[in-house]
């Protein structure tokens, strides 16, 4: 004899499935919002990491989380849309020959320009947790310890609000103390917990944290002397990546500098206005 299955297992709700066109829409919303690009090949990935805000949410299908999201009283659930899609990490010092450019080929005219009286403005575009500006301001700092006293700023912007209180407060685990060259370790300071450290308050001083949306209209009205923007195009098709570089091109300064990502390579029109001098880095051609 068969015997009946237990009342629990027969009451066991059943996991939802991804039908083509709630894929479909959910990649066209994530498109059009955020510049996200999902071909089918990412199906697996996107319910993967999808199926998890369904459960906690109590939904039953990706057809009513993809209404959810769009209300507008639910800012709070496309962050996390938007964190489950893309990949936050980074750390201290990523892609150090970025950074050694900046150190011994711009810097020293940078700070001779500041203590002249000029304007010198870094923009970290997709800045993630922190990490990168926290890099750039201590840096600065190194090599121009009256930095704070000059016309040097440092614009942190990105897409994600719940990432961008992570880097306001400029705390971090224990374990990411090891990127960080010692000879910078004086920029860093205690934090509340043991587990954790946190970045003084001359680098702090040096940044503007900013919500900003890379595919919608920008605010900024003057050009930045270098943009960072890396690893954060690899989550656009290509025309919205050429979009994007042609966009840099034109908010850099006449003999500015774009980095970008080591898999990342500058597209579109922006090839004309601007020439590679490095791994991934490059400056905008001298206006005519």
């Amino acid at each position: 004899m068969i015997p009946e299955p237990a009342q629990s297992d027969q009451l066991a709700p059943q996991v939802p499935q991804m039908e083509a066109s709630e894929f479909a829409a959910i990649a066209e919303y994530a498109k059009i919002t955020f510049g996200l690009h999902l071909p089918l090949a990412k199906k697996e990935m996107v319910f993967a990491r999808l199926i998890r805000r369904l459960r906690r949410l109590g939904l039953q299908d990706f057809s009513t989380y993809l209404a959810y999201i769009k209300h507008k009283d639910n800012a709070e659930e496309r962050s996390e849309f938007l964190s489950a899609l893309t990949t936050n990490v980074t750390q201290f010092f990523r892609e150090n020959h970025h950074f050694e450019f900046l150190r011994d080929k711009l810097l020293p005219d940078f700070i001779a320009k500041a203590r002249a009286g000029n304007r010198i403005r870094i923009w970290s575009a997709g800045c993630s947790a922190g990490q990168e500006p926290y890099s750039l301001a201590m840096l600065i700092l190194d090599s121009c310890p009256d930095a704070a006293a000059l016309d040097i700023k440092i614009l942190a912007s990105d897409i994600d609000p719940r990432i961008l209180d992570i880097a306001r407060t400029g705390e971090y685990p224990a374990e990411q103390r090891a990127a960080i060259p010692a000879a910078l370790h004086r920029f860093l300071k205690p934090a509340a917990s043991p587990e954790m450290f946190a970045i003084d308050a001359g680098p702090r001083n040096l940044i503007s944290f900013a919500e900003l949306n890379l595919i919608e209209d920008w605010p900024m009205r003057q050009g930045f002397d270098v943009i960072f923007c890396r690893n954060v195009a690899i989550y656009f098709d290509a025309p919205t990546q050429a979009r994007l570089w042609h966009r840099f091109s034109q908010q850099t300064t006449s003999g500015g500098h774009l980095f970008i990502g080591h898999s990342e390579r500058l597209s579109g029109p922006a090839q004309a206005q601007m020439r590679s001098v490095g791994i991934t880095v490059y400056v905008k051609n001298p206006s005519p």
